[in-house]
């Protein structure tokens, strides 16, 4: 077992794996340069991939004696087009286009095949289209049932298989395909925490993954379409996390708005103490540089400013030349800014949410005592991650301990703004909380002899939402 010190900022980083990153050496270079969580990205790769990469992390976990987060990220019904007997085509502005409903067809420069017909049904004259992420813009002239006829707006080179993006319509799909099942259950099989769901359009979508999830893994809903921003509130509400995947929602929606919504998710999200990950293009120049533009490391800072609880690499660490670089410049951002004033500022913003439970105002008195006491730490001891959620809410300027008697909890709460998630036993009652408290605050680094600790809890344990305790008490 390695000793690993503990982060020195409150900001988690999430890394993709991928071609660059599958051997356990790399892996764990990634996590000794600050790597929090990792991504497996199932639009790539295969199931034995995804297995020796949650093999390899799982013994990491046993090494460093620290819980370690993993993320599926499944594909989702990603709207592409088929081939051209050429492989590309060049579309011209003005011209008729039109996309067939017949898979089999090779395409050429009067038409091609799509991957989903079913939203043919959908698309009705003046609808727009975006093709190669925004690249190509087309408007529906004509719906045929079996084909629609397209006038090409904006055209350019188009090859086999770009996406197609449709804002503003709701399309008549599930968020999994037939992949995506059997991906969610081979994820679940081997023990992921996280399921991020892709391309989600309205609540009701969430709750089908729900049902087959079943509490085995976190619900982690992905934000890439506007029409998902006018139901906001309630995916909130039935996700346990969020992630701003910035790339199609920069497509679908004008790029002037995405800083905006950008803030309004974070905001809302730490409102109902959910997690929100800020995601796409953060480093993007470093797959192929050693270091990056200063405007990425501005965007990587606005991120931590705007309250996120993580900042995610993609394929800066999954395909780039420079993975562990990547983290490495990753991390010392996140440092820089969180000293910085306008980090303070966003952790003093009082929450939309009001004290309205005994839970939520022992929550609050718990950073208020921790400043007041100059307190080393903040300990919650927590059976379903409720009291932790709380706790990282209110942004305390001190560490979170998370105490959980259960490895699943511990996790997920790794991906959890400042919280040092650990694994413990299962207490009785609340003196055996404190005296492990003290054991774990001084073992992992949070404290010495003389300092003191902001205890919380939900007594009696394992009742959700039930933080009822808080106690102070001296480090000896």
């Amino acid at each position: 077992m390695v000793n690993i010190k503990k982060r020195e900022r409150a900001t988690k980083i999430v890394s993709t794996l991928g071609p660059t990153s599958t051997s356990p050496e790399m892996i764990s270079k990634l996590f000794e340069s600050g790597a929090d969580v990792f991504r497996l990205n199932f639009s790539h790769g295969t199931h034995e991939d995804h297995k020796t990469r949650y093999d390899i992390i799982r013994k990491l976990e046993i090494k460093y004696n620290r819980p370690i987060g993993i993320i599926a990220d499944l594909q989702g019904p990603k709207i592409r087009i088929g081939n051209f007997i050429n492989g590309k085509i060049d579309l011209i502005n003005g011209s008729l286009f039109i996309m067939d409903s017949d898979k089999k067809m090779e395409g050429d420069q009067r038409r091609v095949s799509i991957s989903n017909p079913e939203i043919f049904s959908s698309l009705q004259p003046g609808a727009e289209l975006l093709l190669d992420d925004g690249k190509m813009r087309l408007i529906v002239e004509k719906n045929n049932g079996t084909s629609i006829e397209t006038k090409v707006l904006v055209g350019g080179p188009l090859s086999n298989h770009k996406g197609i993006n449709i804002p503003g319509t709701i399309l008549p799909m599930s968020p999994l395909t037939q992949k995506d099942r059997l991906d969610l259950d081979f994820a679940l099989d081997i023990g992921v925490d996280w399921i991020a769901l892709s391309f989600v359009q309205h609540p009701k979508d969430i709750i089908e993954i729900s049902q087959l999830i079943d509490g085995k893994a976190g619900i982690l809903t992905k934000l890439e379409k506007p029409l998902a921003i006018e139901h906001l509130e309630k995916i909130i509400e039935l996700s346990d996390a969020l992630m701003i995947a910035r790339g199609d929602l920069g497509v679908e929606a004008p790029p002037e708005d995405v800083p905006g919504l950008q803030k309004k998710i974070i905001r809302k999200a730490r409102s109902e103490g959910k997690p929100v990950i800020v995601a796409t293009q953060m480093l993007e120049s470093m797959i192929s540089s050693p270091t990056p533009t200063r405007a990425e490391a501005s965007d990587v800072a606005t991120a931590v400013f705007d309250g996120a609880d993580a900042v995610m690499l993609s394929a800066e660490t999954a395909a780039g030349s420079f993975p562990v670089e990547a983290v490495s410049i990753m991390d010392r951002i996140i440092k820089s800014a969180e000293h910085d004033d306008h980090y303070k500022l966003m952790k003093l913003q009082v929450s939309d949410q009001s004290l309205e439970t005994d839970a939520d105002a022992i929550t609050a008195a718990a950073k208020q005592v921790a400043q007041t006491l100059n307190a080393a730490a903040i300990v919650t001891f927590t059976t379903t991650g409720s009291t932790t959620l709380r706790a990282a809410r209110e942004r305390p300027d001190v560490y979170i301990l998370g105490l959980t008697p259960d490895l699943k909890i511990a996790r997920r709460l790794v991906i959890v703004c400042g919280v040092h998630s650990v694994k413990t036993s299962y207490f009785q009652d609340f003196d055996d909380v404190v005296k492990n408290a003290i054991e774990v605050s001084k073992e992992e680094g949070f404290a010495i002899d003389g300092q003191r600790l902001v205890i919380t809890a939900g007594v009696p344990f394992g009742t959700p939402g039930s933080t009822n305790v808080l106690r102070i008490v001296n480090v000896n």
